[in-house]
């Protein structure tokens, strides 16, 4: 009976979800309808609650994968741009 109930409420989180367009989403609803379910028989809340959180970390996740990219091609371009600057002295006439 408890699995069944764990299964039908998982179903229900997956549709209320729209198709779970959002990344995390799937994730979190399953393990935020397991948390509920064991919390209390709140599986829908809890799969709510849990594709919210999912969601949430995902975009932290990749807003900080963006920054890291960023901040490795600022690096990179300010490597080049040494680079360049010390080719451009060596090759000036010397007095």
């Amino acid at each position: 009976m408890k699995t069944a109930l764990i299964a039908v409420s998982l179903m229900l989180s997956l549709a209320s979800a729209g198709a779970m367009a959002k990344p995390g989403c799937l994730k979190g609803a399953a393990v935020g309808a397991v948390g509920g379910h064991v919390a209390g028989k709140h599986s829908v809340l809890g799969a709510a609650a849990g594709c919210a959180v999912g969601h949430h970390m995902a975009k932290k996740q990749e807003r900080q994968q963006q920054q890291q990219a960023q901040a490795q091609a600022n690096a990179n371009a300010q490597a080049q741009a040494n680079a360049q600057a010390a080719r451009t002295q060596q090759n000036a006439p010397r007095k």
